[in-house]
């Protein structure tokens, strides 16, 4: 039984091969570029709060090491598995590579569902997984940050009990620390954004004026949150569709979005929200509109669907958002459908990581301003490579992404070598 069988993996392992194929890597080489460098799996007892020990399963997945430590976020989430988090590590590799960073993709969490604890049971199950991750990570081999389920505060957690072990603060250890610990200005944002700006890039070269767009959000967390806001208070576009965890929401005249930021503030979720009408979540991606932004899980756009849509924009907000053969279908559709495809379109993320461990091995830190031009500059390098590689080689805007994210660590491996 192959110890990473999962969808996700499944999806990220097509995904390669097809670009494989594309760029005629040698079948030797496939394996090397594919499979892990290093997959953990630990067993994580706390005491809970009514004196009962629990267990629970952790996972880190060290993609590879040929450009610099691995980078990747820390999923706290009742679907987390080894497949899960090694496919998300593969995506982080060519996102790192697309936007020029020097590392390659890691990924790891726990299998939990973290509405069930409190929060001191929070904290003991995060240090545990620190603590046993300590003999595998460090700044210049492995840089946690935060990704579903966890937040500032989980880093926190996770440095001080680094930092702890060590016997000295070490800042470089995560990224998406509290900006009192060594954070950086804007990182919470920056996913979101990144995938702002990278709409408003397609949406210039469709020549399409944001403020006669609609929108349509899967997932009002920190990414589809941050995203609806740039979409609606700064271009002056409006949301049409909403989703989170607890249901899909839809208005055609517009959901003021400040209702349901307090609507969520005060309730935790969706949940109950009265300003637009409630809809079948599946619905949802099949909404009339100019953008749709997937920000939730992984595999929601598939073979069933991908032919329904009715977006001019698909901003891939979410880690592999798109199933293989709903691909197969857009690609069909590329004349009527601009995709920006995950690893570029989520990438503001860890870019901003970068610059955050970067400020902290150096100690010298910039404000937000320059942080979000910095971002900016970067996104736009890749969104320009991306956009002149499809053209020019007349492949879809996913093919022409990852065959630059592969081509890169390719040839990074190559000019390394092969250690006997």
């Amino acid at each position: 039984m192959d110890i990473y069988a999962d969808p996700a993996y499944a999806m990220a392992t097509e995904q390669f091969q097809v670009i494989a194929d594309y760029l005629n890597i040698d079948d030797s080489m496939r394996a090397r570029m594919l499979q892990p460098k290093r997959s953990v799996v630990v067993t994580l007892p706390i005491r809970r709060d009514n004196g009962h020990v629990e267990t629970f399963q952790g996972y880190r997945v060290q993609h590879h090491l040929t450009m610099g430590p691995t980078k990747g976020g820390t999923r706290f989430h009742p679907s987390v598995s080894l497949g899960e988090v090694t496919a998300l590590a593969i995506w982080m590799s060519w996102k790192c590579a697309l936007t020029g960073l020097p590392y390659g993709g890691a990924k790891g969490g726990i299998t939990v569902d973290t509405r069930t604890l409190s929060v001191r049971e929070l904290e003991a199950l995060s240090r545990r997984y620190m603590q046993e991750m300590i003999p595998f990570i460090g700044e210049l081999t492995d840089v946690m940050g935060p990704d579903v389920g966890t937040n500032e505060q989980v880093m926190a957690w996770l440095m001080d009990t680094y930092s702890v072990h060590t016997g000295h603060s070490v800042p470089g250890i995560v990224t998406g620390k509290p900006v009192s610990v060594g954070g950086t200005s804007g990182r919470r944002e920056s996913t979101g954004r990144g995938v702002v700006y990278l709409i408003e890039r397609a949406l210039n070269v469709m020549k399409m004026q944001p403020h006669d767009c609609t929108a349509v959000v899967q997932g009002f967390g920190n990414v589809g949150a941050v995203a609806a806001q740039g979409l609606a208070y700064k271009n002056g576009m409006k949301i049409v569709g909403l989703s989170d965890v607890s249901g899909a929401y839809h208005r055609a005249s517009g959901i003021d979005l400040a209702l349901a930021e307090k609507h969520v503030a005060q309730h935790g979720s969706l949940a109950g929200f009265t300003e637009a009408d409630s809809i079948p979540p599946d619905d949802l991606l099949t909404l009339p509109c100019d953008v749709l932004v997937p920000a939730a899980l992984e595999g929601v756009i598939t073979e069933k669907n991908a032919g329904q849509l009715r977006c001019r924009i698909l901003a891939e907000g979410a880690n592999g958002p798109t199933t293989p053969a709903a691909d197969r279908i857009l690609f069909e559709r590329w004349n009527e459908i601009f995709v920006i495809p995950d690893i570029l379109c989520n990438a503001g993320g860890v870019v901003v990581s970068y610059f955050e461990w970067v400020q902290g091995l150096q100690q010298f830190f910039w404000n937000e301003s320059e942080v979000m031009d910095k971002l900016f500059r970067i996104l736009e390098q890749a969104f320009t490579a991306v956009t002149k590689r499809a053209r020019d080689a007349k492949i879809p805007h996913r093919v022409a992404a990852m065959a630059i994210g592969v081509e890169r660590v390719l040839a990074a491996k190559k000019a390394r070598g092969l250690f006997p």
